[in-house]
C-alpha cells in the first residue's frame, strides 16, 4: 500500500482535478491543487451527465450534494430537424441500478467538486516545468516557486502541460467540429433531453434548472484554416449561431435566435501514447479528451479519479499504482472514442440516409454504444 504522506499535486481544477483531489482525501492524502485561470473564471455553459457519471459521483460521496441542482433526465430524444421524432432512448432503463442521468450547470457541479476537494486551490498558477528526478518530479511554477512531488497529476485539459513536459504527447487533434454553447430562460417547456439532426448540423437542448434550458449546436466542418483543412471559429460566432439555426424548428428554436453571446469551441481530441512517466500521471481530458458526442468526457474523468485512488490505496508503490491505474483505464476510454466515432460517421450521413437508419435501429445501435460502460471500473 502507498503511504498517505505523499507530496502530491493536482494540476488543474476542473471536473478531473477536483474530483481526484476529492478521491484522494477520501484515501487520507492531502494533495496541492493549482490552477493556471483566475478563480472566477467557471464555465457558464451546462453539461450533460449520464448514468456512470453519477455513479462515479456515489463513489466520491458527491452524489447527494449534487442532486439539488439541475434536472434528471428520462430519457434521450432523437428528431429530425424539423422535429419529427427518429428514436426515442429509455436513459432510466438503461442506467437502472448504476446512476440516474442528470443535466446541470457547469456552476453548479464545479461549485460541488470544489467543496468536496476541500476548497483549496492555489489560482493563477501554471506550471513552467517539470523535471523527474529518480522517483520525484520538481515543479517550477510561473511565480517561480519550485517544489518537489512524490506523485504530480496532470489534469490540465486537453492542451495539458504536464503532458508536454512529461513527453507524454503535445498537440491534440482536430475532430473537424465546432460548437456553440448557451444556457437560456425558456418558457418552451422542454423537460427532457432533445436532439435535432440537420445536414451536417444538429442541435441538443436539455433543461438545467426551472425555467432555463441549455442548448449545444454543433456543426461539421467550419472554414479552415489557410486552407490546412483545420476549422477555426467563426470571426461573429453569435451570427454563425443564428444562421445555423436556420436549418431547425421548435420551440426553443425562437428564443434561441436573441442570443446576444455565443462563445464557439474548436473540437479537438486527445490519445496520449502512454499515460504516466515516473511519478506524473494524467487523467481525465489531458489522457483522452473526445469529443462530447456520447457526453462521455465529464463520467470518463470521474472515473479516472475513483481508479487512480483505488490503485494508489493497494498497490505497492506509486509506479506500480499508475501502470495498474492505466491499465484499467486505456481500454475503457479507447473503446469510449471509437463508439463516438462510429456514432459520428451516423450523423454525418445524409438525412435521406441516416434517418431511416435511425428509425430502425437508433434505440439498439443506442444501447450498443453504452453498453461496455455499464460494468464498473
Amino acid at each position: 500500500m502507498v503511504g498517505t504522506g505523499l507530496r502530491t499535486l493536482v494540476v488543474g481544477a476542473g471536473i478531473g482535478g477536483l474530483a481526484v483531489a476529492r478521491a484522494l482525501r477520501l484515501a487520507g492524502h492531502r494533495p496541492e491543487v493549482v490552477e493556471r485561470l483566475p478563480e472566477s473564471t467557471v464555465g457558464g455553459s451546462g453539461i450533460y451527465l449520464p448514468g456512470n457519471a453519477s455513479r462515479a459521483l456515489r463513489q466520491l460521496g458527491l452524489h447527494e450534494p449534487l442532486r439539488p441542482f439541475g434536472a434528471p433526465i428520462s430519457r434521450q430524444r432523437f428528431l429530425t430537424a424539423d422535429g419529427a421524432e427518429l428514436f426515442e432512448a429509455d436513459v432510466d432503463r438503461l442506467w437502472e441500478g448504476i446512476g440516474e442521468c442528470r443535466a446541470v450547470s457547469r456552476a453548479d457541479l464545479h461549485q460541488v467538486l470544489l467543496s468536496g476537494a476541500g476548497g483549496d486551490v492555489r489560482y493563477d498558477t501554471a506550471v513552467v516545468d517539470l523535471q523527474i528526478v529518480d522517483s520525484s518530479a520538481k515543479v517550477v511554477f510561473t511565480d517561480g516557486t519550485s517544489a518537489e512531488y512524490d506523485l504530480v497529476i496532470g489534469a490540465d485539459g486537453r492542451r495539458s502541460r504536464v503532458r508536454v513536459l512529461a513527453g507524454l504527447g503535445s498537440e491534440p487533434r482536430p475532430t473537424g467540429r465546432i460548437s456553440y454553447r448557451h444556457v437560456f430562460a425558456s418558457k418552451a417547456g422542454i423537460a427532457t433531453w432533445s436532439a435535432l439532426l440537420g445536414d451536417g448540423v444538429s442541435l441538443v437542448v436539455m433543461p438545467v434548472a426551472p425555467g432555463r434550458l441549455y442548448a449545444v449546436l454543433t456543426e461539421a466542418g467550419g472554414e479552415p484554416d489557410g486552407g490546412s483543412g483545420t476549422p477555426t471559429a467563426p470571426p461573429d460566432p453569435a451570427a454563425r449561431f443564428r444562421e445555423l439555426l436556420a436549418a431547425f424548428r421548435g420551440p426553443a428554436v425562437a428564443e434561441l435566435a436573441s442570443a446576444a453571446a455565443v462563445p464557439a469551441a474548436v473540437g479537438e481530441e486527445v490519445l496520449a501514447r502512454a499515460w504516466s512517466a515516473g511519478p506524473v500521471v494524467l487523467l481525465g481530458d489531458a489522457a483522452h479528451a473526445c469529443s462530447p458526442t456520447l457526453s462521455q468526457g465529464a463520467a470518463m474523468a470521474l472515473e479516472d479519479a475513483v481508479v487512480l485512488a483505488e490503485e494508489l490505496r493497494t498497490a505497492g508503490s506509486v509506479r506500480a499504482a499508475l501502470a495498474a491505474y492505466q491499465a484499467r483505464r486505456v481500454p475503457r476510454t479507447t473503446w469510449v472514442h471509437e463508439r463516438t466515432a462510429r456514432w459520428e460517421r451516423c450523423l454525418d450521413l445524409p438525412p435521406s440516409e441516416r434517418d431511416p437508419h435511425l428509425r430502425r435501429h437508433g434505440a439498439g445501435e443506442f444501447r450498443a454504444d453504452h453498453v461496455a460502460l455499464l460494468d464498473n471500473l
